[in-house]
């Protein structure tokens, strides 16, 4: 059962001796397991290729992404599985006194680093962040050490995925500014299924209406750093 990720800590990540797991690694394995899939193969890829390697068939389902319209028109996605909100990486000491996008829009001298085609890029678009001040990367990774050298001043992408890169990186200089929901609000995010592969999807969704805010789901995010209001959330969250 090919299951298709990238490399974002607390959601996928890889351990020293190159096992991988993360909430979302381990989520997907319970909720498998569960319905009988039992050879689970995580296959990592890059952001862009997840959607179109769900769609040819490379893997069959993916890590969890924020759903939006045009993401429907190329997969169909489980009910929500965990709730985030968005932060800025920044360096230690917050030097350009960052609150959130209105702040990045403000100040012209700020450049901001994003994923390709992740929903933090739009965001900060719809805020008024000019494009010629925007830095679109392909990789985590890449879009942290811009922010580490100095060549981009904040890097947006979900708070807990800052959180999760600096816990494994504790002397990369960098903090984490959480963006207040009066700014943006929380934003939901699920599996992704190819579009007709809709018996395998619900099973999944079958899987997670009987999971999603047990004690062992709750026991099982709070080692990735969710709590419990986190969790409750999605608990009540319909797709």
């Amino acid at each position: 059962m090919r299951f298709g990720f990238l490399i974002e800590p607390p959601f996928n990540y890889r351990l020293n001796d190159g096992t991988v797991t993360g909430c979302d690694v381990e989520l997907a394995k319970t909720l498998l397991a569960d319905i009988g899939e039992l050879d689970f193969q995580p296959i990592e890829t890059s952001f862009a290729e997840l959607l179109p390697g769900v769609a040819d068939g490379r893997w069959r389902m993916t890590t969890g992404l924020f759903v939006t319209e045009e993401r429907k028109k190329k997969a169909a996605f489980s009910r929500p599985i965990w709730a985030l909100s968005d932060g800025l990486l920044v360096k230690n000491g917050n030097p350009k006194g960052l609150t959130g996008y209105r702040s990045i829009a403000d100040n012209r001298d700020v450049r901001l680093a994003v994923i390709h085609d992740q929903v933090q890029h739009g965001s900060a678009v719809q805020f008024g962040v000019p494009d010629a001040r925007i830095q679109i990367f392909e990789t985590y990774g890449e879009a942290a050490e811009a922010v580490v050298r100095g060549t981009a001043d904040a890097y947006a992408s979900v708070a807990r995925a800052h959180f999760g890169f600096i816990e494994q990186h504790p002397k990369s200089g960098l903090k984490v500014v959480c963006i207040l929901p009066e700014e943006k609000e929380p934003s939901y995010g699920c599996f992704a299924f190819a579009k007709d592969d809709n018996a395998f999807r619900q099973s999944v969704d079958d899987a997670l209406n009987g999971f999603l805010g047990s004690k062992a789901h709750k026991a099982m995010m709070a080692q990735f750093g969710f709590n419990s209001s986190e969790v409750d959330l999605v608990e009540n969250r319909k797709r």
